[in-house]
């Protein structure tokens, strides 16, 4: 596919705008006045192969860059009121999705929060909740779980390799010790080789490990050996994410070195710079040592056994999503909902609490409406952001336009910063190695008007 501009000068565009791992953002969604049942919202959607999500919103130690939602500890039994308020939106949601049809579940995922901050003895009732509550087979559908170094224990990894976990994901950040306290992350890097060294006596198949690039007083030299140290353990993955400082985290809350609008301007310049040198030295040497580039951060070996591989990295926002505990989200084809989300700890520990005294989940709370643009926007963000790209014919055969036209502006304007592959086969439109590297700044441009008011006029909590 060819697309072409003659724009004479182009704007400056910062590299790092905005990760986008779900369009609409939650900073997009509100609170639902119909709030419409369950049984509604699913009764004309495929239920033959949906995707399922248990998210477990604690850790030990929240790092410095982290936004997620997530809450330090769980004073009081939480965990046992948290899994006891899961079980009873498993029922309900089962519930919903009614029995006129068969429903069965083609790949699931716990992630947090940390979902292994759960005992043994917890996660085997996660997974109890997963399959009894909602029919998910684990052993016969690919699952993936998020660790941690500190909760990767064998007594947890033993409970997930007999329940069918295919995939371990662990957030290591840096091998580097000093590097880890610089991002507030507390962990040694013999901690770290001895988590790792478990993950791989458990046996499950696919093993992978998150990096962050970007760091203060990150070298090429401490990001090669990162990588080396990783690469010492083959994983079959590796994710490479740019470090962001979000409003609310521990980074932000340490603020600048310094305060002039000039000399911070300056100062993001460097960081821009010195995170896109040190991605390209990190796609490189991966590349040369055996990975495939799936994405702009997903990385794969390319002898890892596919059979046990689920969604690639987008496949968390797909239709036909059902996301259980009170920061996960559930895709429809209509609507995207999900609880309140908040960055605060104060707020976080507010929602959960309410969450864990709610008795009726019969109903959605929190959500947006995606109309026919959104819809179309949704899959061309989550097919152009991936290193393989769109299909044109596929795009046609789902929508009945044309991508060129739907969004002739924005893909002129990628077109005329070289984002687009100019040697993709006809048919395909594709990023370049520019683009990709781009992927930050590049998919915040295919936001919606409407959603973009809506992020903006979130309230920060």
């Amino acid at each position: 596919m060819t697309i072409t501009t003659s724009t004479p000068a182009l704007p400056t565009v910062r590299p790092y705008e905005s990760y986008v791992y779900a369009y609409p953002h939650k900073t997009a969604y509100r609170p639902l006045e119909d709030r419409p049942a369950l049984r509604s919202l699913w009764a004309a959607e495929q239920k033959d192969a949906l995707s399922l999500y248990l998210h477990i919103p604690f850790c030990e130690v929240r790092c410095g860059f982290c936004n997620l939602f997530t809450r330090i500890g769980a004073p009081e039994e939480l965990t046992t009121r948290y899994l006891d308020a899961l079980d009873r939106q498993a029922g309900a949601v089962r519930d919903a999705l009614g029995d006129a049809e068969p429903v069965r579940f083609a790949a699931a995922a716990f992630g947090g929060g940390t979902p292994t901050f759960l005992t043994a003895g917890e996660l085997e009732r996660l997974c109890d909740i997963a399959e009894k509550r909602m029919g998910a087979e684990l052993r016969s559908v690919p699952l993936s779980v998020e660790t941690s170094p500190s909760t990767a224990t064998a007594d947890r990894l033993a409970v997930l390799a007999d329940r069918g976990a295919t995939r371990i994901s662990i957030g290591v950040q840096s091998f580097v010790d000093e590097e880890a306290r610089a991002a507030v992350r507390p962990q040694r890097r013999a901690d770290v080789e001895a988590a790792l060294g478990r993950i791989r006596d458990a046996r499950i198949p696919v093993l992978n490990i998150d990096l962050i690039y970007g760091i203060d007083g990150q070298t090429e030299h401490s990001w090669l050996a990162s990588l080396d140290a990783a690469l010492a353990w083959r994983p079959e993955e590796l994710y490479l994410y740019p470090l962001y400082v979000r409003p609310l985290t521990g980074l932000h809350r340490l603020g600048p070195a310094t305060t002039g609008p000039q000399a911070q301007a300056l100062e993001e310049a460097a960081w821009d710079e010195q995170r896109l040198r040190l991605y390209a030295v990190g796609r490189d040497h991966l590349l040369a040592h055996g990975y495939e580039q799936v994405s702009m951060r997903m990385f794969r070996r390319t002898d890892a056994p596919r059979e046990q591989e689920g969604p690639e990295d987008y496949a968390c926002q797909t239709d036909g999503m059902i996301g259980l505990g009170c920061g996960a989200r559930s895709y429809t084809s209509a609507l995207h909902y999900s609880f309140d989300y908040a960055v605060d700890m104060r707020e976080i520990r507010s929602i959960i609490d309410d969450f864990t005294a709610t008795e009726d989940f019969s109903q959605a709370e929190v959500g947006r409406y995606v109309d026919a643009d959104e819809a179309r926007r949704r899959h061309l963000l989550q097919s152009l952001l991936q290193a393989a790209g769109l299909a044109v014919a596929d795009y046609r055969a789902r929508f009945g336009t044309d991508p060129g036209a739907d969004f002739r502006a924005e893909l002129a304007g990628f077109a005329a910063r070289g984002w687009l592959d100019t040697s993709a086969p006809d048919g395909l439109l594709r990023l370049s190695p520019s683009g990709l590297a781009h992927s930050d700044a590049l998919g915040p441009a295919l936001f919606s008007p409407g959603v973009r008011a809506a992020m903006a006029a979130y309230e920060r909590k």
